[in-house]
């Protein structure tokens, strides 16, 4: 058994502040505020519901990863943010259709307690969402003050003892990497210029960073994986991830893809299309922010597959991903996946999945997680990027020079092994040969 590492406790309140106050960050507090109340569980989360092995498995112990690790109790999470529109966290949850009328009537008191700040918005970076309650500044440095201003205004009026910030907002253009975002110098003067090449998100990113908040981001913008951004996370000792929560068809590849090749199957072929109605259906709607999801979703197999390894098996396989805008069925999303494979002697299979998921559902318990972890990682000592974290994304961040791990179970092994790591225990690789010998 190693030496723990000293992790602060997680005494006070925890404040999470998400950009974006919609389907999936609605969904996260009412179901914060639904359990305390002992109207639901919460499925889907792995720091409330998960369990840590340690030791041997003769040993017996298990313990769940909230008694584990010092994480913030539920009781202790306080919960505010930024919208384009001024509806509170009541109205807003009606209006995004995800929890059912007669849950929210329950809490209603306390969403509506919720109400957003002005946000930053530019409809060039999401062109089909119209932003009525918005922030007005000369310069995108102007804008980022304020928003430093709203951090600091929030934890001071509620108490708080520390925050963190989840980007739960819409998917921006696809943007890509340009001179302002390879040093914090360029960056900061890119805000003073009003730089084309820095997003919204990137100043909700920025005025963090300067403030001491850990940043997660939940979509496939172009945010914190910049230069700029891990510079000034480095220079502030403040943690970082991203990008895109890993919710539906990718959460299915990231299950699939590596089974077929721990067997060696090969894959040919792999269709992905999506029908998808609620806010981030519409704008993805918009070419430009689906190329954003595009690059993001695309990325998965390949990694996963390794064709520069396994020539005979997915050298050449073809991968399309649609995403289609289809309003009636909400939040409701239905990802639909063709996958061509092939075995023995090559003759051809096909799998089909049909996976009628509730985005929002499988979303707002990462939020929770990752403002759990993240909020862990400051208090740890960890800065920068947390690849440990690489489980909840799409699209992980990883230090130059390497390649991201998609593979799901690899990934959540090695967010244990973290775990297992910051509190001095010994990392558990699976060998077993001890109990043979």
């Amino acid at each position: 058994m190693k030496k723990n590492i000293n992790i602060l406790p997680a005494t006070g309140k925890l404040g999470i502040l998400t950009p974006g106050m919609g389907a999936v960050a609605t969904t996260l507090v009412a179901g914060v505020y639904a359990i305390q109340r002992g109207l639901g569980k919460p499925i889907g989360s792995l720091t409330q519901m998960g369990t840590i092995r340690l030791g041997k498995r003769t040993d017996k112990r298990v313990p769940f990863i909230k008694d584990f690790v010092p994480l913030t109790d539920l009781e202790d999470l306080v919960f505010g943010g930024w919208d384009i529109f001024e509806d509170n966290m009541y109205e807003a949850a009606i209006k995004a259709s995800v929890l059912d009328n007669g849950t929210l009537d329950k809490i209603r008191l306390e969403l509506e307690n919720i109400k957003p700040m002005p946000a930053v918005f530019d409809k060039d970076y999401v062109k089909r969402l119209n932003g009525t309650f918005i922030k007005k500044g000369k310069t995108k440095m102007d804008l980022a003050q304020q928003i430093r201003e709203d951090i600091c205004n929030f934890k001071t009026t509620n108490r708080l003892d520390r925050l963190v910030m989840i980007w739960c907002g819409s998917t921006e253009v696809y943007i890509e990497r340009s001179p302002a975002h390879q040093s914090l110098d360029a960056f900061e003067k890119g805000l003073e210029e009003n730089d084309p090449a820095i997003s919204p998100s990137m100043i909700y990113a920025y005025a963090a960073l300067q403030e001491g908040v850990p940043y997660a981001n939940g979509a496939p913008n172009l945010t914190v994986d910049i230069p700029a951004m891990i510079e000034l996370a480095k220079e502030k000792k403040v943690p970082i991830s991203g990008k895109d929560f890993k919710t539906g068809q990718t959460l299915m590849k990231t299950i699939l893809a590596p089974g077929f090749k721990a067997r060696m199957l090969g894959v040919s072929g792999w269709f992905s299309t999506n029908i998808l109605g609620n806010r981030d259906g519409e704008v993805l709607d918009d070419p430009m922010s689906f190329k954003s999801k595009e690059v993001s979703k695309l990325g998965v197999l390949e990694y996963i597959l390794q064709p520069q390894l396994y020539p005979d098996l997915y050298k050449d396989f073809y991968h399309k991903v649609r995403i289609n805008y289809y309003p009636p069925r909400g939040d409701n999303k239905e990802g639909w996946d063709n996958i061509d494979i092939f075995g023995w002697l090559g003759y051809p299979m096909q799998v089909k999945v049909d996976f009628l998921c509730r985005d929002s559902i499988l979303a707002a318990p990462l939020v929770l997680d990752l403002a759990l972890f993240m909020d862990l990682a400051a208090r740890a000592g960890m800065s920068g990027i947390q690849e440990w974290l690489s489980f909840y994304y799409k699209s992980p961040m990883v230090a130059e020079g390497l390649y991201p791990e998609h593979d799901l179970f690899i990934q959540l092994k090695k967010l244990k092994n973290t775990l297992r790591h910051l509190k001095g225990e010994d990392l558990i690789t699976h060998l077993g040969l001890e109990y043979y010998e």
